[in-house]
This record gives structure tokens, sequence and C-alpha cells, in this order.
């Protein structure tokens, strides 16, 4: 199975900046699309950000032109850079990829998701 762990999460000031790290371990053949998504209590998890193999991004109205996302398909990472964080950015931040993974002589589908990591913007 693939694995995804997250870092980077934490407090921030408002106006401040945070980067989330997510590496992708396991058997892994190729993956597809790396996202972002983010939850707050009570709410559906929303989409952030998302990258293609290829590069292609997407991104939620309300973070355009504040985040980046980005991925090294060589140590299969994604990242999110988050700048001018407000408090409405606050949420449980989990990563998800899917992709193919090698299961014996056979290569199989996943869609994962990291244990989310927790940025809170407070002053």
């Amino acid at each position: 199975q693939v694995q995804l762990v997250e870092s980077g999460g934490g407090l921030v000031q408002p106006g401040g900046s945070l980067r989330l790290s997510c590496a992708a371990s396991g058997p892994i053949f190729s993956i597809f699309t790396m996202g972002w998504y983010h939850q707050v209590p009570g709410k559906q998890r929303e989409l952030v950000a998302s990258i293609t193999s290829g590069g292609d991004t997407n991104y939620a109205d309300s973070v355009t032109g504040r985040f980046t996302i980005s991925r090294d398909n060589t140590k299969n990472t994604v990242y999110l850079q988050m700048n001018n964080l407000k408090p409405d950015d606050s949420a449980v931040y989990y990563c998800n990829a899917n992709g193919e993974y090698a299961s014996g002589a056979f290569i199989r589908k996943f869609d994962s998701w990291g244990q989310g990591t927790q940025v809170t913007v407070s002053s």
C-alpha cells in the first residue's frame, strides 16, 4: 500500500507563511494527481489545490494568488506554499495522491490520504 506523511503545519500570525510537505512511500509505480484538501469541524473536506504528473495545477478561488502547489516527482513529494495566511485558512490540511502501485505481479490503483496536519492562523 502507498502511505502519505505530511509535515509543516503549525501556528502562524495573519499575513504569515507556512510550507506543507507530503511524501508518498511504498511500492509506487506511478502517481497521477497529488493534492491538498482542508477541513474544519462540521464541514466537508474541500479541495485547496491539486497538481498532475505533468505539472497542471488547480486552485480553490479562495487561495488563488496566495498559495502555490508544486511537486518533486523524483521524491514522490508534493508541497503547498501558503503565503498571506488568513484566519479563515485555519483547518486540518490533508494530502491526497492517486496512481498505481506494484502488488506482486500486478499493478493496482491507489487513492491514499495522509493523516492531516493542523494549520492555525491567529494573532
